[in-house]
């Protein structure tokens, strides 16, 4: 019984070891791999939600990460890379998602995220600093399938829009997290 305490009990050290974790394991250069991966999963969500394609024309960029992994039991880490692609397409950088969550949660999923950045103070806030955490800094909007039937150009107002799509796997819980996102040295 002891046995399987330590072993719970490891699980959650492990996890927020892994998450808090500062050390970049990129390398400078373009990667290809991760650039083909961001660019289908845009692609994915452009033809699961059309509406998306009025973000792409008015965004300043749109940073895509194809494959974030969460995992938790109480204590969760998830995290990944992405590529930030401006206005016609081009690799404006290469950034890193991380986030630590504690409370009621169980499981392992993985997902996408794209963000979409308006403005020029939403990319600068983004860049500039030591990462942007989401929730402080420029508003950021997640959209749902309700909020995406009623965008039009005219109602884009928030700093950044966030969808989560092509989620796979089990994740159940109730919980606080906090989010970083961070430009890799590449």
């Amino acid at each position: 019984m002891i046995k399987y305490l330590r072993l719970i009990l490891a699980i959650p050290v492990l996890l927020v070891a892994v998450a808090c974790s500062t050390q970049q394991t990129s390398t400078v250069g373009n990667d290809p791999q991760l650039e083909a991966a961001a660019r289908a999963a845009l692609t994915k969500l452009n033809e699961t939600n059309p509406r998306t394609k009025n973000l792409l024309t008015a965004a300043k960029g749109v940073l895509v990460f194809p494959d974030i992994m969460k995992a938790g039991f109480l204590v969760g880490a998830q995290g990944g890379n992405g590529v930030m692609f401006g206005p016609d397409g081009t690799v404006l950088g290469y950034y890193n998602a991380t986030a630590v969550s504690y409370g009621l949660q169980a499981g392992a999923q993985t997902f996408s995220l794209a963000m979409f950045f308006m403005n020029d103070k939403a990319l600068s806030d983004l860049n500039d600093s030591d990462g942007m955490s989401v929730g402080v800094g420029p508003s950021v909007v997640v959209v749902d399938e309700g909020v995406a039937k009623s965008m039009t150009s005219q109602n884009l107002t928030s700093d950044v829009y966030a969808f989560i799509y092509g989620q796979q796997g089990l994740m159940a819980g109730l919980g606080l997290q906090g989010q970083k996102i961070t430009k890799l040295s590449r």
